[in-house]
């Protein structure tokens, strides 16, 4: 082992989603390969600033690859966004003789590990959100297994769609990203997407529902982003209003937490692997202050005050071929 890190802590914070705990696991292992005392905080920032972590092993993370959730579990802890919460924690690190540490989470947890760096502790970052809107990598741990959920419920909804001649309005999560909305909404078929980054008027969307049925569909499906505005709600009712000219109804189907649930994919499984490992790597080796993601097919670090300091973009194109699709 190179380097002063001979002990490792490891966090998860924030949203949970299926991949933390083959994330956690190459952590835990990746560390003991390199020589490295590995211990895991339990609640996030929360458990770190009450020094609530135990020391793992190899057999600590043993058959948690595909399960969903944090064997570590999380919360949310404003306290660590305040200089006393801070220091609580730094306190905490020391006195357990931790030399460096992984946060595994979103944006919000990020900035944690941020001010954690700027106190002059060594830290790595790992983007684990279903929102998919960390800068730094093309796609976070946990995306692809939501995705999947989502699709999963398109599929069957459009079943019973179809049966009903039914309009139905799927809302998926991702706060202000409407990543998994438009990926979902590409594969799942639908007749519409709606995003906050893309501006959509109530009679665009009333046109593509009368469209849909003009031309003899049995049915229209419209993928919501939870971040849409001016939301679900209020659009189910103004379709309502149309329903009756063309026999129609609107249902609602929120998704909710259920995309955060359920075993990891295959590719959650390998990413989560990949980055865990990278991240323990970079930390032993003496890295600092940045996340770890994947571009292309390459593994790569950006620094952690540039990964949080702007909102990740949707891609233009690949919300012109979801309008293509739709067609």
């Amino acid at each position: 082992m190179s380097g002063r890190i001979k002990r490792i802590g490891v966090l998860t914070s924030g949203g949970d989603n299926p991949g933390l705990n083959a994330c956690i696991r190459a952590v835990v292992r990746t560390s003991i390969s390199r020589g490295a005392e590995i211990f895991g905080i339990r609640r996030g920032f929360d458990g770190l600033i009450k020094g609530d972590m135990d020391a793992m092993d190899s057999r600590s993370v043993s058959n948690i690859i595909r399960r969903g959730g944090t064997i570590l579990s999380t919360a949310r802890c404003p306290e660590f966004f305040t200089e006393e919460g801070r220091l609580k924690a730094l306190k905490v690190l020391r006195e357990n003789e931790i030399d460096g540490i992984v946060v595994i989470g979103g944006n919000g947890s990020l900035m944690g590990a941020f001010e954690l760096h700027k106190l002059g502790f060594p830290v790595i970052g790992v983007p684990g959100t279903i929102d998919n809107d960390v800068n730094g990598t093309d796609i976070s741990i946990g995306v692809d297994t939501a995705l999947n959920t989502i699709i999963e419920a398109i599929d069957k909804i459009k079943d019973t769609a179809s049966s009903h001649n039914r309009t139905f309005l799927i809302e998926t999560m991702g706060r202000s990203s409407g990543y998994l909305a438009l990926s979902s909404g590409i594969a799942g078929g639908a007749e519409m997407v709606l995003i906050p980054e893309v501006e959509t008027s109530f009679d665009e969307i009333v046109d593509t529902v009368r469209n849909s049925y003009k031309k003899g569909k049995s049915h229209c499906i419209i993928v919501v982003a939870e971040g849409w505005k001016p939301g679900t709600k209020e659009l189910a009712e103004k379709i309502n209003e149309i329903g009756k000219e063309y026999e129609f109804s609107v249902r609602v189907t929120q998704l909710g937490h259920v995309q955060r649930g359920g075993d990891a994919s295959a590719f959650d499984r390998i990413l989560a692997t990949k980055l865990g490992a990278a991240a323990a790597e970079a930390l032993i080796s003496g890295k600092s202050g940045e996340i770890v993601g994947i571009l292309g097919s390459d593994i790569t670090f950006t620094p952690l005050e540039e990964a949080i300091s702007y909102e990740k973009q949707i891609d233009k194109k690949l919300y012109a071929l979801a309008e293509i699709m739709a067609k």
